[in-house]
């Protein structure tokens, strides 16, 4: 019997996978996003800002029309309705729905059907994206997957041009790399039909971004280089494409992940309406730089994009024992990464007892150790932030660069703005904390992952201590706001 899974009606089946994709955050009061708490500390900036005198004292937020603003136009709804905290974790387990509904919309359009393509693409749902908390790049993602199945299924419907011509930039407000994604995918389903160059026409109802970008600026602002070792991090960015708690089990999936493609193309088996764009997003991850417009690890991202391209390439149905085998990567990898953020949850749920030893408005300076070669994305690097939305304060492991973040610290210290906060640790080597910068001008140091042989700044007297991190009242007379 061959796998004609739902063929006729979408099956319900997939529908129940996809939701099950958001099981990390539903067990976790704390999403392990690395990136999580800076943003939940923007937000709560954006939202009190002019009616909150600590905040106003602090932060300002330089609101401007940018392609990444994805979670930002949806959290102040949201957060009126379930109070910030809550709409953070309603954004943060729609961006792995969406990304799950987007990958079995786009096979469905493709062949009517869920086969092995979409089921093994889930594995990629969690990407290291994710993970970091590229939230507003995940939702531009999944936007950019389910108009591309739009595109396909309005395949000859006289109205689809003028459509996209409305959609295309509500993808490039999610995030400008949604929009690319959009591009690249739906020039290489053209490109199949149509050939290399007459493809290019066909998708003019994707283009007006283009000018949006321009006006905007977007890209043009911060850093924008290879970094060094270039050809080693290119490299290491397929080895680490899907990053996560197990290095056996993430590098055996990406390993699956790129084979399977070549034993169906070998066959004969491969849709290169899809396919194209799998060679095309490979292809990028050499070309792109790793800091593009002040954002980091673009070429990176697009790993896991590849690879799911690559696999719903697979056009080839198989037994139906071949369904259950292709969603076990995904199952597999939902349940360590589910596990992990239970644990890493409650340990946030530690940390955060500090925050009762502080007052209304404080300064905190973060300090988070954080070794060089680790495989697991670490967790609690922005755990500070939530000082920020618990108890107003300023903290230095914000997203707070001018001229590239909307978040803005009233005193432009550079030394106080992320990632002041990280110390980088290689062996048994203890850092010395006496003249961490970022602790010149706070009233309080709290410390994650320090070791107790660290020397801290002259003065400072122990206020909380667990097994976690430990806070300190600093002697420091520049501190008072």
């Amino acid at each position: 019997m061959k796998a004609q899974a739902g063929a006729g009606r979408f099956p319900l089946w997939a529908f129940a996978l996809a939701l099950i994709s958001a099981l990390p955050v539903l067990v976790a009061r704390y999403p392990q996003m690395t990136d999580y708490p800076a943003h939940l500390a923007t937000w709560h900036v954006w939202i009190e800002a002019g009616r909150n005198a600590a905040i106003d004292r602090a932060y300002a937020i330089d609101w401007h029309w940018i392609p990444n603003l994805g979670s930002e136009l949806l959290v102040r709804p949201l957060a009126a309705l379930f109070g910030l905290e809550s709409a953070g974790r309603v954004i943060a387990a729609l961006a792995p729905v969406l990304c799950a509904l987007s990958f079995v919309a786009t096979e469905w359009a493709l062949r009517r059907r869920i086969g092995v393509g979409s089921l093994l693409a889930l594995a990629t749902v969690w990407s290291p994206a994710l993970l970091m908390g590229f939230l507003n790049f995940a939702l531009g993602l999944a936007l950019a997957f389910l108009l591309f199945a739009l595109w396909v299924h309005s395949e000859g419907k006289v109205w689809r041009n003028w459509l996209f011509l409305g959609l295309a930039p509500l993808v490039w407000l999610c995030h400008l790399t949604g929009w690319g994604v959009l591009g690249v995918l739906v020039y290489g389903y053209e490109w199949q039909k149509r050939g290399l160059l007459r493809a290019v026409p066909a998708t003019w109802p994707l283009w007006p971004p283009a000018l949006l970008t321009l006006l905007s600026g977007a890209g043009t602002k911060g850093a924008t280089t290879y970094g060094d070792g270039v050809l080693i991090d290119k490299l290491s960015n397929w080895i680490m494409g899907l990053r996560d708690q197990s290095a056996m089990l993430d590098l055996a999936t990406v390993a699956l992940l790129i084979a399977l493609p070549l034993i169906a193309w070998g066959r004969g088996r491969v849709d290169g309406r899809i396919g194209r764009a799998a060679l095309i997003f490979a292809a990028l991850t050499f070309v792109l730089p790793r800091f593009l417009g002040g954002g980091d690890f673009a070429d990176y991202r697009l790993v896991p994009v590849a690879l799911a391209c690559g696999v719903l390439a697979i056009d080839w149905q198989l037994p139906r024992l071949w369904l259950g085998l292709a969603a076990l990567p995904f199952l597999l990898r939902l349940g360590v990464t589910t596990v992990a953020w239970h644990e890493d949850s409650l340990a946030t749920a530690e940390m955060l007892q500090a925050l009762d030893h502080v007052p209304q408005g404080a300064v905190i300076a973060g300090a988070y150790a954080e070794t060089s070669f680790g495989w697991r994305q670490p967790p609690f690097g922005h755990v500070y932030a939530y000082a920020t939305v618990r108890k107003d304060a300023l903290t230095n492991s914000d997203f707070a660069i001018s001229g590239v973040h909307m978040l803005r610290h009233k005193d432009p210290d550079p030394g106080f703005a992320d990632p002041s906060q990280r110390i980088l640790v290689d062996g048994d080597f203890a850092p010395s904390l006496a003249s961490f910068y970022p602790a010149r001008k706070a009233q309080f140091l709290w410390s994650v992952g320090i070791g107790p042989d660290w020397a801290v700044p002259p003065g400072a007297v122990v206020v909380f201590r667990n097994r976690r991190s430990v806070l300190l009242r600093l002697a420091n007379p520049l501190s008072s706001r």
